[in-house]
């Protein structure tokens, strides 16, 4: 996905030489249609022909409209591919977290011409979650908050229905929810004649539980809702359907039945339990950034959901289905740009990482001295502590090798809570360590180095056997500011190698 081409113009539409030639034919043959029909109702005025006349002038609108439709499709459609390929080239140039953001809220809010555009992500450390807020309102601030991640927890009540056993032969009374049920859709309707003898359990599903329940659930007979009271509502419909039909001629037409309709405050792209999951995400965005009239779609991993972008404006008519085809695609091209980056972040951070002790690796060490030495300016302080347990050898012969990793990882704890916040320490192989230290004073690297001795001597390890453990340090403080680290590391290396000899457990600079 690292170069994505751009979307390829529609070889089919009305601005096409056959398609126009196509339409010529169809005008050239109403038109004589129409004047034929004309001429016969001039002349014979029967009523057959003022028939013919009136269908033809539906044929006519029926093929204008046909055709503004397939112009309007395909603009829509071209238009919505360059606006798709525009958000894959920005996700496919991010390498980070946080260039991902940026870059597919900055489309997004273009190609769907909302009003915000929230992304909620998990954070890298996945303890929260960030919201990043980009507004298309002039002096509104990108912003970023912080929401607690048992957002994206499903709620205890997002299960599954449960088959529930009901008696047949008994005549079950019908919901009254049932009558309100909307045109478009299947209602449920129990009504079961008596058996010829005894009853029988039969499992059904349960009911939705946002339709009041029955005294007793009931087997569900689909049945069209236009079957039960919809006379208005077919009416409605087809008053709506006509309206619109005039509106894609090119007409101007009020709405007077609600035909183009309202949107519902919220709307979510996603089905069952996850469902409430990305609705309450929905909720909490619109409360912390004070949005209406979202559309919101999850971001699913294998771990399920873990976030969400979340759309809004203040026009309250429905959302396209442009847009929702837009925030459903990069809702899906986002999760998984942030599961590469993160896998990329992961398998970086494991290169310089020590697996056993979780202290930086002698590549990251090398690293981070050769960057500080090139950044170093006059007047900045480094020393350098090389740390080696003693007798570590025969601790492992005595003890097993499993015990020697539970020593590497305790004395590295020690290690780390002994120096400070800006030292550098690393493993850098074996029972052997160093802490690169930044701006000591002059007594600073031996004070270190003293407490570190002290930290690991103090180590509790009677849970593994081992009675006292000991470390010997030597320290290289750097005389001028442009000596290089690797060579107080050498002075380090050989003043350990002193303490060493010197009968070990203390602290040499050297």
């Amino acid at each position: 996905m690292s170069n994505v081409p751009p979307p390829p113009q529609s070889r089919q539409g009305p601005g096409d030489p056959s398609i126009r030639r196509t339409w010529w034919l169809l005008a050239g043959a109403f038109f004589l249609l129409a004047v034929t029909n004309g001429i016969r109702l001039i002349n014979e005025r029967q009523p057959i022909d003022w028939l013919t006349v009136g269908l033809v002038i539906v044929a006519a609108v029926a093929a204008i409209a046909h055709r503004n439709a397939v112009g309007g499709l395909e603009s829509r459609g071209r238009g919505e591919a360059e606006s798709f390929a525009r958000i894959l080239r920005g996700l496919s140039h991010s390498v980070s977290a946080d260039a991902i953001v940026s870059a597919i809220l900055d489309d997004l809010i273009d190609a769907t011409a909302a009003d915000h555009v929230v992304l909620v992500r998990r954070r890298q450390d996945g303890v929260a979650l960030d919201a990043t807020l980009v507004s298309r309102r002039a002096g509104v601030p990108t912003t970023t908050t912080v929401l607690p991640l048992a957002v994206l927890d499903a709620p205890p009540d997002a299960v599954e229905p449960m088959p529930v056993a009901v008696p047949m032969g008994e005549s079950i009374p019908v919901p009254a929810a049932v009558e309100g049920a909307a045109t478009d859709e299947l209602v449920a309707i129990a009504s079961i004649a008596a058996a010829p003898s005894g009853t029988v359990d039969r499992a059904v599903e349960a009911p939705d539980s946002s339709v009041a329940p029955a005294p007793a659930a009931a087997p569900r007979v689909a049945r069209r809702a236009s079957d039960v009271g919809g006379g208005l509502t077919l009416i409605r419909r087809v008053a709506a359907e006509a309206l619109a039909l005039l509106r894609d001629v090119g007409l101007p037409t009020p709405d007077l039945l609600g035909a183009r309709g309202r949107a519902k405050p919220s709307e979510v792209l996603a089905r069952g339990p996850e469902a409430l999951v990305v609705e309450r995400v929905a909720d909490r965005v619109r409360s912390v950034f004070g949005l209406s009239h979202t559309l919101t779609a999850p971001l699913r991993s294998e771990r399920g959901v873990i976030g969400a972008i979340v759309l809004s404006r203040r026009d309250r008519e429905a959302w396209p289905q442009s847009a929702r085809r837009l925030v459903r695609g990069a809702a899906t091209e986002t999760a998984a740009a942030l599961e590469r980056a993160s896998s990329q972040r992961e398998v970086a951070q494991s290169a310089s990482t020590d697996p056993l002790t979780g202290l930086p690796n002698r590549r990251y060490f090398d690293e981070f001295s050769a960057l500080l030495t090139s950044r170093r300016r006059a007047g900045d302080a480094v020393a350098v502590l090389m740390i080696d347990i003693d007798k570590f050898k025969g601790l492992n012969d005595t003890y097993g090798h499993p015990v020697g990793d539970e020593v590497l990882r305790s004395v590295a704890g020690a290690i780390t809570a002994a120096v400070r916040d800006q030292d550098v320490p690393a493993r850098i192989g074996g029972e052997e360590f160093a802490v690169l230290l930044r701006n000591p004073g002059p007594a600073v690297a031996l004070e270190v180095g003293e407490r570190v001795r002290l930290a690991v001597r103090d180590l509790d390890l009677r849970a593994f056997g081992v009675p006292v453990v000991s470390v010997s340090v030597g320290v290289a403080s750097a005389t001028t500011t442009d000596e290089p680290i690797d060579s107080l590391m050498d002075r380090a290396d050989r003043a350990l190698l002193r303490a060493k000899r010197a009968g070990r457990d203390r602290v040499i600079a050297g």
